[in-house]
């Protein structure tokens, strides 16, 4: 674990101490508690959706006999990379706040109030005269995995000059994404001249990737991202290659697999949990909010992600993203008796 940022303030206003756990003997602790305390535990900046789920008995084809699949259930379930990291986050006990835009239309009205009943706060959030962002999921019920189409109004966009940074300087840490990137570049720019480490969410490659990943003190990518970025063919290597750069803790997500960290020069492995998958939506947010909690609190790297790896996990066993979010019981159960990929 990097010393020079777990859990704490750079500046010298501000010092957080959790003791570390040992390996696979995780103990719930009351992240808030300190010497110092500031007003939010996480902020997150970015994206938010409400995701329409169509569950199928396998997905269609173009021809064929599954060339027309009845939906076998259809579900309205609220999602999102940020406000699923911050939903995780607050149920694991932080206290957290989410800047985006969110629309005016219905959908705009259930994530409001799912953030709501999920302990976000939604204070500084950017109402739009727009349809919120949706994604309308076709979900496999034989192997849980599932196929996305979605669309974003142009005017649900954030700018730069909309970032509150107040609201920024008073956490313990900054959570971005990539949808808005320069957004997210200006935001995490505010973060760390405070003093406020930045944690992101990294699933495509754009223009703006490159300086994003540049701005965040932890970028955790998409198991593809890594190779995609660097052109190297392992995933070990590609981390290797964005040290050479990037002197953070570095992190990947491996799907079913686990996930990868590289922390200074060392490589952490921590495999997946054997679960029977009902849905992969939101597994990626789940984990990133699993993530960070256990480093807010100071957990060795390997104990982060074995944490986030379980919280992923159990998601995977439940339909929708923010209706995914496991317990912290749930959890620490995980870790001591779940079966292990690899």
């Amino acid at each position: 674990m990097d010393s020079a940022l777990c859990g704490r303030r750079r500046g010298p206003l501000y010092w957080h101490v959790v003791t570390s756990p040992a390996a696979g003997a995780l103990e719930a602790r009351d992240p808030t508690r300190g010497p110092a305390r500031a007003a939010w535990d996480v902020v997150g900046v970015g994206a938010n959706a409400v995701d329409l789920v169509n569950v199928v008995c396998r997905y269609p084809q173009p021809h064929g006999p599954f060339a027309k699949v009845r939906v076998a259930k259809r579900m309205l379930c609220c999602g999102g990379q940020i406000t699923s990291a911050l939903a995780t986050c607050a149920r694991f006990g932080l206290r957290t706040s989410y800047v985006g835009a969110i629309g005016t239309d219905e959908h705009g009205r259930l994530l409001t109030e799912a953030l709501a009943a999920r302990g976000v706060d939604a204070t500084h959030a950017i109402r739009r005269e727009a349809a919120n962002q949706f994604a309308v999921i076709i979900l496999d019920e034989t192997s849980g995995e599932r196929v996305i189409v979605w669309d974003r109004d142009p005017r649900l966009a954030l700018r730069e000059d909309e970032i509150p940074a107040e609201l920024i300087r008073s956490a313990r840490l900054l959570h971005v994404d990539d949808v808005d990137p320069d957004a997210a570049i200006a935001a995490a720019g505010i973060a760390r001249a405070a003093g406020v480490p930045v944690t992101s969410d990294i699933d495509a490659i754009g223009d703006r990737t490159g300086a994003l990943v540049d701005a965040v003190d932890i970028p955790v990518f998409d198991q593809h991202l890594p190779t995609r970025l660097t052109g190297v063919s392992d995933t070990e290597s590609a981390l290797r290659v964005i040290r050479r750069r990037h002197r953070g803790l570095l992190c990947a997500t491996l799907g079913a697999g686990g996930a990868m960290a590289l922390d200074g020069d060392r490589l952490h492995h921590s495999p997946g949990f054997r679960v029977k998958t009902i849905d992969t939506t939101g597994a990626g947010d789940v984990f990133r909010g699993g993530f960070i909690y256990a480093w807010l609190n100071c957990w060795p790297v390997a104990s982060v992600l074995d944490f986030a790896n379980a919280a992923a996990a159990i998601s995977c066993t439940r339909i929708g993203a923010m209706n995914g979010i496991p317990s912290l019981e749930d959890v620490h159960e995980m870790i001591r008796t779940g079966e292990r990929t690899g």
